[in-house]
C-alpha cells in the first residue's frame, strides 16, 4: 500500500472499535522494530517523529528512514505523522517532506511550554487545517494540557479537556483527530503510585462524555506508555538508577479505546525496552564494542513491545481490511 492519510487508518479503526498505537521513532532500529512487529501481527502503522527526533536525526535522514518503511512494507497502510508541531512553520516543513499527517499542539504557545487560551488554540489550529487539507494531510489538534515534559514539550501541568468546549473546537477548526487530556503525562515519570481499577488515576469520564457528544470524533491519548516494571528492574539491575514510577496500564488504555479513543501514543516504552536490552548486553559482554551487536537485542526488545501493543489495542489483523486511500484521494475528499 502507498503512504496513507492517518484519517483513513482512524476511520477504519472507528468502524470496528479498536485503537491504533502511534510509535515515535528517532532512528533506523526503532523504525525496523515498528515495521517488523506490524508485519508479524498484520497491523496498520502510525509512525511519528517529534520535533526532538527531527532535530536529533536531521530532517532528511529521518524522513528517508520512514519512507524506506513505506517502500519495503508496501502491503501495510502506513501514516507518517508529525508529533507536537508547535507552529505553522513546523507543519509546513513536515508536509513538504511528505508526511501524511501532522499535529498542531495549539494548547501550548510556540515555546511548547506556556499554555494558550481557547481562542489562541482555535486560531492556530484552524490555520493549519486550512493549509494541510489542501495537500490531503490529516490534522490532529489538542485541547487541554498533559503533565510531564518530554523532548522539551509540555507545561508540566495537567489541564483536563473540558467536554463543553469540544464541539465548538471541532466546528471552528475542522480537525480530524483530537488529543484529549485526561491525566496522562509525557515521559517515564507518570504516577508515583500504581493505578488499579478501584483507584483509576485517569479521568475516563471525560472521554465518555466527549464520545457521547461527538461520537464521530477520533480521540487521541498522549503520554500512554505503560512503563513495564520488568524493564525498569532490568535497567536498574544492570547499572541504571530509575526511581519507582508507574505508567498507564493496558487495562486503562483498553477502557479508553472502548470509550472512543482511536489513537494511543507510545514512546517511553520503546526507549525503556532498548535501554534495558543494551544495558544487559554490555554488562554481560564487557569485551564487546560493536554497536551492531548491542543494537540487535535492542531492536528485538522494541519489536516485542510493538507486537504486544498492536495486539492489546486491537489493531492486529486489520492491515488488509481496506483499500488504501492516497493523499490525492484525500485532497478530493476535503474539497
Amino acid at each position: 500500500m502507498p503512504l496513507v492519510p492517518m484519517k483513513q487508518i482512524l476511520d477504519e479503526a472507528a468502524k470496528k472499535s479498536y485503537g491504533v498505537p502511534h510509535f515515535n521513532i528517532n532512528n533506523m532500529e526503532q523504525a525496523q522494530a515498528i515495521m517488523r512487529g506490524s508485519a508479524e501481527v498484520k497491523s496498520p502503522v502510525i509512525m511519528a517523529a517529534s520535533r526532538g527526533a527531527l532535530k536529533y536525526s536531521d530532517l532528511i535522514f529521518l524522513k528517508n528512514i520512514m519512507m524506506a518503511c513505506v517502500e519495503k512494507y508496501s502491503n501495510i497502510p502506513i501514516a507518517i505523522h508529525l508529533d507536537h508541531g508547535n507552529n505553522f512553520e513546523s507543519v509546513k516543513t513536515a508536509i513538504s517532506l511528505g508526511f501524511s499527517s501532522v499535529m498542531i499542539d495549539g494548547s501550548l504557545k510556540e515555546d511548547a511550554k506556556t499554555p494558550t487560551n481557547f481562542e489562541e488554540n482555535i486560531s492556530v489550529t484552524h490555520e493549519v487545517v486550512e493549509y494541510a487539507h489542501k495537500f490531503g494531510v490529516t490534522v490532529e489538534g489538542e485541547l487541554g494540557t498533559l503533565g510531564g515534559i518530554e523532548d522539551g514539550v509540555g507545561s508540566g501541568k495537567v489541564q483536563l479537556t473540558d467536554p463543553n468546549q469540544v464541539e465548538e473546537f471541532l466546528e471552528r477548526t475542522g480537525v480530524d483527530a483530537l488529543a484529549v487530556a485526561i491525566g496522562t503525562s509525557h515521559g517515564v515519570y507518570k504516577f508515583k503510585i500504581k493505578p488499579d481499577p478501584d483507584k483509576n488515576l485517569l479521568a475516563m469520564d471525560v472521554i465518555r462524555e466527549i464520545h457521547k457528544r461527538c461520537p464521530k470524533l477520533h480521540m487521541v491519548m498522549h503520554g500512554s506508555s505503560s512503563v513495564p516494571q520488568e524493564l525498569i528492574e532490568q535497567i536498574n539491575k544492570y547499572g541504571g538508577n530509575i526511581p519507582p514510577t508507574y505508567g498507564v496500564p493496558l487495562w486503562a488504555i483498553k477502557e479508553g479505546i472502548a470509550a472512543g479513543v482511536r489513537k494511543v501514543n507510545v514512546d517511553t516504552d520503546l526507549r525503556l525496552a532498548a535501554t534495558a536490552a543494551v544495558r544487559k548486553f554490555l554488562y554481560t559482554n564487557p569485551d564487546k564494542f560493536d554497536p551492531r551487536e548491542f543494537l540487535i537485542p535492542a531492536r528485538d526488545a522494541m519489536t516485542t513491545i510493538v507486537k504486544e501493543r498492536y495486539t492489546a489495542f486491537g489493531s492486529a489483523g486489520h492491515a488488509h481490511d481496506y483499500k488504501a486511500m492516497t493523499l490525492e484521494d484525500a485532497k478530493q475528499f476535503y474539497r
